[in-house]
């Protein structure tokens, strides 16, 4: 490991290497109702913050996007939602509240 703008920390990381072992991340497969689902927040959130929201879904094995397409199998939508939730409507996308998302967080 080489950092040519900052040679100190190079060796910093030669040697803390030396001290640890470093192991690939594995992602446990999750087995929830929601795996290998894909879901779109949209909307304000009154219950959770975006990033709660992405970390719980991609906990229990969702895909988080950013646009809704074919693909969406749910668009959890709060108030303000806009374009996606009509999108999703065009779609006959399933439509969560956030309650209804939160519920089937509790499910799975």
């Amino acid at each position: 490991v080489r950092c040519v703008a900052e040679p100190i920390t190079s060796i910093a990381v030669e040697e803390l290497l030396k001290e640890i072992t470093v192991t690939d991340y594995v992602i446990e497969e999750a087995s929830s109702a929601l795996a290998g689902k894909t879901v779109v927040f949209t909307g304000s959130l009154e219950n959770l913050t975006r990033t709660e929201a992405k970390a719980q879904a991609e906990r229990l094995g969702a895909k988080v996007a950013g646009s809704v397409s074919k693909k969406t199998d749910y668009l959890v939508a709060g108030p303000g939602a806009g374009s996606k939730l009509k999108k999703a409507q065009e779609l006959g996308l399933e439509i969560l509240s956030e309650e209804d998302w939160l519920a089937r967080v509790q499910e799975s």
